[in-house]
């Protein structure tokens, strides 16, 4: 079979345990992030907040990283939003992509940001950097979210304004859908934040829930007894949130025996 990439044709055997997927659009928002839709291949399921592996052929040999899926489970197709690292053994020619390409998928998503490893709760908070909002965008396309939890506040931080666009759009497009719009009416909540520039919200989204912030702008300070959290984004990020949940007495859960928070821990390069 052969694959696309960046407009090169390149004639190549799809490696056992891979499918390849058209893609159908890119979008670049900065020069550091993009998003792009592929095929959904045929019977492919998945939970909402799950990953995949993907990637391209590379020197004849499948290059793969994790990717979380970025679609509603119920969408025709695949959505991924992509950081651009330059050196990035991947993301270096991931980045290029154009509509028509091909790009290689195996069909086995996992993860554990996912509704089976929380608790029964009230509020749910979806706490993210950079590209780590991808899974969050599945989530809060998922009718389910709407039906377990009574409110849904999705904190994304960056370091500049522009890389906040995509999470700006997306909640937009919850908003303005016809089915997810009512779900969604006063329900969900995004907080974004600029790290590096001024903006409306500013800092870390650890430094809200120390000095307050996130209990104002949400209705009280996050409790386990009622809580849930979702952790996705850089390893530092990870280890920071995940030890304010724990100080907080927050039990963190997995598909096997469900807590109160969980944390993501995949990475692409």
């Amino acid at each position: 079979m052969d694959q696309i990439v960046g407009g090169a044709r390149l004639a190549t055997e799809v490696p056992k345990g891979f499918v390849t997927l058209d893609v159908l659009s890119v979008q670049h928002y900065t020069d550091r992030l993009f998003s792009f839709t592929t095929q959904r291949p045929a019977g492919f399921r998945f939970r909402s907040g799950e990953f995949a592996m993907i990637g391209l052929m590379i020197d004849g040999k499948p290059l793969v990283r994790a990717y979380s899926i970025a679609s509603a489970n119920w969408e025709e197709h695949l959505e991924f939003y992509s950081i651009k690292v330059p050196d990035g053994p991947l993301t270096s020619k991931l980045q290029n992509i154009q509509i028509g390409d091909q790009i290689l998928i195996r069909p086995k998503p996992v993860g554990t940001l996912v509704f089976d490893a929380l608790l029964p709760g009230k509020r749910l908070f979806l706490l993210s950097t950079g590209t780590g909002i991808a899974p969050f965008a599945s989530v809060i396309r998922d009718p389910e979210v709407y039906e377990k939890f009574d409110q849904v506040h999705l904190l994304h931080s960056c370091r500049n304004v522009a890389e906040l666009q995509y999470g700006i759009d997306l909640v937009q497009s919850v908003h303005s859908h016809d089915y997810l719009g009512d779900l969604a009416d006063g329900m969900l909540y995004h907080h974004p934040s600029a790290t590096r520039e001024i903006y409306k919200n500013t800092g870390r989204i650890d430094d809200w829930i120390k000095d307050g912030r996130l209990a104002q702008m949400s209705g009280g300070d996050l409790t386990p007894e009622t809580d849930r959290v979702m952790i996705c984004g850089s390893m530092a990020m990870l280890d920071t949130l995940k030890g304010l949940c724990e100080e907080h007495g927050f039990l963190e859960g997995s598909n096997s025996k469900p807590g109160q928070f969980v944390i993501e821990k995949a990475f692409a390069g």
